[in-house]
């Protein structure tokens, strides 16, 4: 009587090739995978049978998938360490990544009382608010809301529709050097316009930090509100 044997799962092999590719560094950290129809041919199989490959890999953390864009080798998280000096391009070049930020929506209106008060302004203060989206490598790493004393700060808003730096920014209205007086970080859950942005499940964690930068006479010149995706970024405390 011959023995059955027991046979690998197609889908099973499939992971086990790409995980040799990407031990042997045919695709390296924060490369594009080949296209589901592209495997499905190099494998001779379906997509759906791709699709549960990639799926184990995902689970396993040695890649992502972005919607719409395709699955990508997993880098390694971002350094970014919090500090009196919180400086985004900076701390992003010092961990060897390419920084990059986007504008999403800018405003100027009347604070609320909540956000005069921590502006130390009266309510009704003109303040401005940028929604924006930063990058690392090209892949969305942090959404963010901050908000801007335009009462105290003329011109900020348009000094922030001319630069995607603050640093630079505020530099162009007057605020020659400020610092980080206060940071508080909680983890949440994304929810369904967290994903949208950063190319993540709804549910998938994130860090959410707040933080409030002062001037040399430790006047408030930006309250600020992150979310950074959990698994694409490493929160480092450092002391100034």
């Amino acid at each position: 009587m011959t023995q059955s044997r027991r046979k690998t799962p197609i889908w099973q092999a499939i992971a086990n090739a790409l995980r040799l590719d990407i031990a042997e560094q045919r695709y390296l950290p924060g490369d594009k995978l080949p296209t589901e129809a592209v495997l499905s041919e190099r494998f001779g199989v379906n997509r759906h049978t791709v699709r549960h490959a990639l799926s184990v890999l995902v689970d396993e953390g040695l890649v992502h998938t972005r919607r719409g864009a395709g699955a990508f080798v997993k880098s390694a998280p971002a350094e970014y360490p919090l500090g009196k000096r919180m400086r985004f391009h900076q701390n992003l070049r010092q961990a060897g990544r390419l920084p990059s930020k986007r504008t999403l929506s800018l405003e100027t209106r009347a604070a609320t009382e909540e956000e005069a008060a921590r502006l130390k302004l009266v309510a009704g203060d003109l303040i401005c608010v940028k929604h924006g989206l930063s990058m690392a490598d090209g892949q969305p790493i942090a959404i963010s809301e901050s908000h801007f004393p335009e009462a105290r700060l003329p011109g900020v808003a348009q000094a922030l529709s001319e630069e995607t730096s603050i640093t630079k920014a505020l530099t162009k209205v007057g605020v020659a050097d400020f610092t980080r007086a206060s940071t508080r970080i909680r983890a949440v859950l994304a929810d369904a316009t967290h994903a949208l942005r950063l190319q993540i499940s709804e549910g998938a964690p994130l860090i959410y930090s707040t933080g409030l930068d002062v001037d040399d006479e430790g006047l408030p010149v930006e309250y600020g509100m992150t979310w950074f995706c959990g698994d694409r970024m490493t929160l480092t405390l450092e002391d100034d």
